[in-house]
């Protein structure tokens, strides 16, 4: 064999060094956090926020097709919430073992997969099905994106610059503001099928992106010693099955099945005690009860997005059965909460304090339940627009607030399994807000419906207020953020 020349031998797998000594990989030559690895990370983490909201404006069309009323639809909200609080920390733990190419590009295949169901479901248990599958499929791609900033933080010796992160904020605010408008304008136009086929494009394009720019994962996954832990199989699965039980109870408040409560309080009991076992739990109890003000915030964090939800979802619904409006209209109505929410997670992210911003979010919610109290059939289009954005203010603000305090409050060594938590806690937040709309609307959107929500919003915001003056641990400034 003939020798090679200095600086032409194949690099070794998984390290970019050759055989004989250190050689160029072709990855160095391109820019560190460039849009190379930025494009597909941000287009496949828009996925889930945007198909989170774009659903609210096309419930009425999906219930009517299949003659099925609020109570019904609403599981098209809570599926989706039940497998993404379950997906996300769980999907976290995979990119770690397997790698987060790996990860990121099965979850878009996923979610073709689960646009094709939808578009196509004859039926809606079926339909439902395909929020689940979505749910599990736009849940990769967050985790594996951060797990994939983190690698190439390793690889160039540099932390991720603030504006990358900032990015990965904006995509999942800014499709989550346009989801609701998306949504009307495809079930006004095209059909609510329109709002499950919309994914393909979407996640065909981010797959293509990840298959050309995104780097191969290495051997045994991230190659981080941290990477090799127990994904916990059992306490996922304790949770999932918890979390759906309760969710079966919440979705039919109206007409209670107690019989539910003692095999959730059981499977729960379970789940307590193994993750009290489990050396690496799937949710670390035991750093919970020590830390008991990150278990506070996520307290605030779900029981504000109970609320937020219960506006999106139920809003829109009313402003379609009770007001009169096609669900494209529903839409644009809601677009100053959207525009509201995203300047105000702007102002959020550059302010120094926490308790400030919480504060003013849990003043603005009970405020806009006053608002929302004085709505009617017959209320104008400019009250309607106002209503709207006065709950805009708290979505911006509680997001960066929460945000803040969660990296402020969490263990050093635990930022990311902590945010991932949080996460969770707004999706519980949305569960049990798909049950209340089903219980205080039933089969049709009312007024007095929306004043039952209204007086919750009031009710709640006042007990944030509390919560957020109460919490000392929010004095202090908060770390800078994205």
């Amino acid at each position: 064999m003939s020798p090679k020349r200095p600086g032409t031998e194949a690099p070794a797998p998984g390290n970019g060094l050759s055989a004989g000594g250190p050689a160029p990989h072709p990855r160095r030559q391109r820019p560190p956090f460039g849009a190379w690895l930025m494009t597909p990370l941000l287009l496949g983490s828009l996925l889930n926020p945007l198909n989170s909201t774009m659903i609210a404006t096309a419930l009425v069309a999906i219930g009517r097709d299949f003659h099925t009323g609020a109570a019904d639809t609403a599981w098209l909200i809570s599926a989706m919430y039940l497998a993404s609080a379950v997906g996300q920390p769980a999907m976290g733990r995979l990119a770690d073992r397997l790698g987060p190419r790996r990860v990121f590009t099965g979850g878009l295949v996923t979610v073709c997969a689960a646009g094709l169901i939808g578009a196509l479901a004859p039926t809606f248990t079926l339909l439902i099905v395909s929020r689940v599958v979505l749910g599990v499929g736009t849940s990769a791609a967050y985790p594996a994106a951060m797990a994939m900033l983190r690698a190439e933080s390793r690889r160039t010796g540099r932390a991720a610059p603030r504006s990358v992160l900032g990015r990965l904020s904006l995509a999942a605010l800014g499709s989550a503001a346009v989801g609701p408008a998306l949504g009307g304008l495809l079930a006004a136009t095209v059909g609510w099928r329109a709002v499950f086929a919309v994914n393909l494009p979407f996640a065909l394009v981010a797959l293509g992106c990840a298959v050309a720019w995104l780097p191969a994962d290495g051997r045994g996954g991230s190659g981080t010693q941290e990477a090799r832990h127990s994904l916990d199989p059992l306490g996922i699965a304790l949770f999932a099955a918890t979390l759906a039980i309760t969710m079966f109870f919440l979705l039919d408040l109206a007409d209670p099945r107690w019989l539910l409560l003692p095999p959730a309080a059981v499977l729960a009991a379970v789940l307590v005690w193994w993750q009290l076992r489990h050396p690496e739990p799937f949710l670390d109890l035991r750093m919970l009860a020590r830390n008991g003000a990150l278990t506070l915030t996520y307290l605030r964090h779900g029981l504000t997005y109970l609320v937020i939800y219960c506006v999106l979802y139920g809003y829109s619904q009313w402003l379609e059965e009770a007001h009169g409006y096609s669900s494209f209209h529903s839409g644009l109505l809601l677009l100053p909460m959207s525009a509201t929410a995203a300047l105000c997670s702007l102002v959020g992210a550059r302010t120094k304090g926490i308790r400030a911003p919480l504060s003013v979010a849990a003043v603005c919610l009970a405020a806009g339940g006053a608002v929302l109290f004085l709505l009617d059939g017959g209320t104008p289009m400019a009250a309607l627009l106002l209503a709207g954005a006065l709950f805009g203010i708290p979505q911006g603000l509680a997001a960066t607030g929460n945000q803040a305090a969660v990296y402020a409050q969490a263990p050093a060594d635990g930022v990311g399994a902590a945010a991932g938590l949080q996460r969770t806690s707004q999706y519980l937040g949305a569960i049990t807000a798909a049950g209340l709309i089903a219980l205080l609307y039933g089969h049709r959107a009312t007024d007095a419906g929306l004043h039952e929500i209204a007086v919750l919003g009031t009710v709640l915001g006042v007990l944030l207020l509390a919560l957020t003056v109460a919490d000392r641990t929010l004095r202090r400034p908060a770390p800078a953020t994205p």
